[in-house]
């Protein structure tokens, strides 16, 4: 592990041992992160997609780039990247190589989403109601776009929604659930953690 991620690993373990159970699921970016990790982070790892019982409520949990559909280019290299034998050989390569190679995929990825008109690298409108209908749920939440928003929708004759976390920059992005319901929420990194995003 390098530093910064040591540094989140003993932040979540700290977290974990003050009594938080803590959840995670995989990204684009930190797909490889393994039972290893979880284990010394204190955390346990959700399969994409996930329904999980919020308020008494059955909700989904997604990632949410598998509902970029338009995406093909992104869907085609998720598909090569998430291949067991590709991350056979990923892991089995040295620390330094994996890095330069993240930052040269994660930069390509910046630039050719500039490039893309914005329906494209947002969900498929038709993939959210189906996926919906397919777990059984009302409440989906998801990231990967980065448009914080809770979208209000209709399904069938039902009442339902799509809450889309925001990413975690300049700032950092919860949704927090309690007896009022369902929020979502921003807040301010302290200087000590934006100096390490650096």
């Amino acid at each position: 592990m390098s530093p910064f991620q040591l540094s989140i690993c003993k932040a979540l373990r700290a977290l974990s041992d003050s009594g938080t159970r803590i959840f995670l699921m995989h990204g684009n970016r930190d797909f490889m992160i393994g039972k290893g990790f979880c284990k010394a982070a204190g955390c346990t790892l959700l399969s994409d997609p996930s329904v999980v019982q919020l308020n008494g409520e059955r909700v989904l949990l997604m990632h949410g780039d598998s509902l970029c559909t338009r995406d093909e280019g992104y869907i085609r290299m998720r598909r090569y990247l998430r291949h067991p034998l590709t991350l056979f050989i990923l892991r089995h390569l040295p620390l330094g190589t994996r890095h330069k190679l993240a930052r040269k995929l994660r930069n390509e990825s910046r630039a050719q989403t500039r490039m893309k008109a914005n329906d494209i690298v947002d969900v498929t409108p038709d993939e959210v109601p189906r996926i919906m209908q397919q777990f059984g749920v009302r409440t989906l939440v998801h990231g990967h776009t980065h448009r914080p928003a809770i979208h209000k929708l209709q399904i069938g004759d039902q009442a339902a929604r799509r809450i889309v976390l925001g990413d975690w920059d300049r700032q950092g992005w919860v949704l927090q659930v309690d007896e009022q319901g369902f929020s979502l929420n921003s807040f301010d990194f302290v200087p000590e953690t934006t100096a390490l995003l650096n």
